[in-house]
């Protein structure tokens, strides 16, 4: 704990693990209501490609992290409009061959040498112009969600009666989707391509047993996402690990401990849902 308090570089990857923590935690309280878990691994893995071609070509990471999750979701939607393949076939083929292309590029001997940063980050590495970025996500997020706390509210547990009061689901479901892409690229460069599912998801499944309503999940998630993040930093300085990996251990550890100490479902699931990422086929 003493090497944090004088080390510069480890205070910079705790503010930023602690602020992405807390964004990261509370939109996957939504996501994990709406049953979108696959959709955030399926962005996660989709922009690999993209990382890849932004680090043979020297631009920045999040250039590269935009353009594979465009271009993913892109081909996602067309693929879910053709009732041939569907929504569930189009993702897993999507995102399959999204993956396979970032492996066979990232095999080139043109790669930089530091392409594990790409799959699980640099949090160490972190810079002043990271944390405002990571600061700006975190409020974009807080003021997004708490603006969508109704239409999302009636989206998750209502869906039927929704429309009648001036919510289509799809679009909140397509809005939400659009926030957790941006939430990915932002996260992608401290966490990387494979552990930024980790800080969405587990801080967020361990929210759903231990908070009694949505607002207390969205508490519990913020909370549990920036703890994993200051669990996960001490971890790795005392015990001399991968930063982003101790992380990401710490909040399925946080699950774990929820699961044991609240056994049995997740409370305030929504009724049933469509398959991840259908909304970007529908016209609702």
């Amino acid at each position: 704990m003493t090497e944090i308090l004088r080390s510069g570089l480890l205070q910079r990857a705790l503010l930023e693990v602690v602020v992405l923590g807390a964004a990261c935690g509370a939109l996957g309280v939504w996501l994990l209501h709406l049953r979108h878990a696959y959709a955030a691994e399926s962005l996660a893995h989709a922009m690999l490609p993209g990382l890849v071609l932004a680090a043979l070509a020297g631009v920045p990471l999040v250039l590269g992290a935009t353009g594979g999750v465009i271009v993913a979701a892109a081909l996602i939607a067309l693929a879910a409009r053709d009732t041939r393949v569907g929504a569930e076939v189009a993702v897993a083929v999507t995102v399959t061959t999204a993956f396979a292309l970032g492996a066979v590029l990232a095999l080139s001997p043109a790669v930089p040498a530091r392409l594990g940063e790409l799959l699980f980050g640099d949090l160490l590495g972190a810079t002043s112009g990271d944390i405002a970025t990571a600061c700006g996500l975190a409020v974009a997020i807080a003021a997004l969600l708490a603006f969508g706390y109704r239409p999302l509210t009636l989206a998750v547990f209502d869906p039927v009666a929704a429309p009648s009061l001036g919510v289509r689901p799809a679009r909140v479901e397509l809005a939400l989707l659009a926030l957790l892409a941006v939430a990915m690229v932002a996260a992608v460069q401290g966490l990387g391509n494979l552990l930024v599912f980790a800080l969405l998801v587990a801080p967020a499944a361990a929210a759903l047993r231990l908070g009694g309503c949505v607002g207390g999940q969205l508490l519990w998630g913020a909370a549990l996402g920036a703890g994993a993040g200051v669990v996960g930093i001490v971890a790795s300085a005392e015990l001399d690990t991968a930063a982003g990996a101790s992380v990401a251990l710490a909040a399925v550890a946080m699950f774990v401990v929820a699961a044991l100490a609240r056994p049995g479902p997740s409370s305030g699931f929504g009724g049933a849902r469509r398959s991840p990422l259908a909304a970007l086929g529908a016209r609702r």
